[in-house]
């Protein structure tokens, strides 16, 4: 079982960090193809690629934060990221079959 930290953001992976997060694989982008049964992915993925983890037998847990307006668009840093009450929740995706 692999632990995949997904994220591009230095003040996530500070956060991670001083969380104490056990990350086995820390990457920018993911490739789901690489996700195996039984991983853990954590990060903030786009929802078609959150499915297709755990469409592969992975777990998704998702960093949430409760994101002010006047934040949005910047990098943040750990202490901020705490500040907005950073979490990680686990979602289970599944497409639903048909189109719209």
């Amino acid at each position: 079982m692999t632990t995949w930290f997904v994220s591009r953001h230095r003040g996530a992976l500070a956060w991670a960090g001083q969380e104490g997060l056990h990350v086995d694989r820390q990457v920018e982008h993911l490739d789901t193809g690489d996700v195996q049964p039984g991983d853990i992915v954590i990060g903030s993925l786009p929802v078609q690629m959150a499915a297709e983890v755990c469409e592969r037998g992975g777990r998704y847990f998702h960093l949430s934060l409760d994101l002010p307006q006047a934040l949005r668009g910047r990098e943040l840093s750990a202490e901020e990221m705490r500040a907005c009450k950073a979490r990680l929740e686990e979602f289970c995706i599944r497409r639903c079959p048909g189109e719209a």
